[in-house]
């Protein structure tokens, strides 16, 4: 039950990089995320009414509520900001493969924070990883993707590629340190639905004060409540869906398990990239090398 579950989340994330690639080449000005937190919201508040949590519901108190909104200015506002703005730069690929950097950020912070031990594996995966990293982030300064390739490959553009590799990993290391407060959240009161609303409240909170001070910020509001984008409604959907049945399948399944069923998320994508971005996103050799190195430095990273 839990393994199929965590197969269908990865679907969902996968199919939400494809969708935010396609919506974000009609919409520059917005690339999704504020419209993926108000679904979250959505969603979660559906769950709260729908699903109790196995011990029952549990009265709200300060320290968990503290620590969902911290774990949601990291994950909810940071941490999909940033994603969401890799996807638009990078495309659904590369993006993805960057992604991989979720989990060695993830054992780095337990080390240091929580003094977790250093074996061969992790030590491999995540230089396997880091490989992945350099490879694509080289290969960038040689070509654009193909969404791109209507426009002069000047400096500007070569400069927009670049930022994605910025975005990418500032948005794992987000996920990482949110992951440890909504695990602190989880511990003060154990209600995920919950903690996922008062997160997304939280992060919602966070996007509209961004608004105040930065234009970029203050656009994509505007451009969320102007006009529908049907790509990007699916990838919110999509994108909030998938973290829903994420939650769901842990709760049936390993952790581990449910991490390595989902580090093949880079795969999904590039198969649905081929299918449905040929014309928009160019996927050489070199790309799918990338990715599958990332996937392989996940999988030590994660059995380990």
């Amino acid at each position: 039950m839990g393994d199929l579950v965590a197969v269908l989340a990865t679907m969902c994330f996968a199919a939400a990089n494809v969708t935010i690639t396609r919506g974000a080449a009609r919409d520059a000005a917005n690339n999704g995320a504020f419209l993926s937190i108000l679904m979250t919201m959505a969603l979660s508040a559906l769950a709260m009414l729908v699903f109790r949590p196995p011990q029952g519901s549990h009265a709200a108190n300060l320290a968990g509520v503290a620590w969902f909104a911290a774990s949601g200015v990291l994950t909810i506002f940071i941490g999909r900001v940033f994603l969401y703005a890799s996807v638009q730069h990078l495309g659904a690929v590369r993006a993805s493969a960057v992604k991989r950097l979720n989990p060695v950020f993830s054992v780095l912070l337990g080390i240091v924070l929580l003094g977790e031990p250093v074996g061969g594996s992790m030590v491999g995966g995540m230089l396997l990883i880091f490989a992945s990293f350099a490879l694509l982030a080289v290969q960038s300064r040689r070509s654009l993707p193909a969404a791109q390739s209507g426009i002069a490959r000047g400096g500007a553009m070569r400069s927009m590629a670049n930022l994605g590799y910025f975005y990418g990993p500032v948005s794992a290391l987000a996920y990482a340190t949110g992951y440890l407060a909504r695990k602190q959240g989880l511990l003060a009161m154990p209600d995920p639905n919950f903690g996922t609303l008062i997160s997304a409240l939280a992060g919602a909170a966070t996007f509209v004060v961004a608004g105040l001070f930065v234009a970029s910020y203050a656009s994509a509001l505007r451009s969320t409540f102007a006009r529908v984008n049907p790509w990007l409604l699916a990838a919110a959907t999509l994108s909030s869906i998938g973290q829903i049945l994420q939650f769901v399948a842990l709760n049936y399944s390993a952790i581990s398990r449910v991490a390595l069923i989902m580090s093949l998320e880079v795969i999904v994508t590039m198969l649905l990239s081929f299918w449905l971005l040929r014309r928009r996103e160019q996927m050489g050799p070199l790309t799918v090398f990338a990715a599958l190195l990332s996937v392989a430095g996940a999988v030590l990273v994660i059995r380990y």
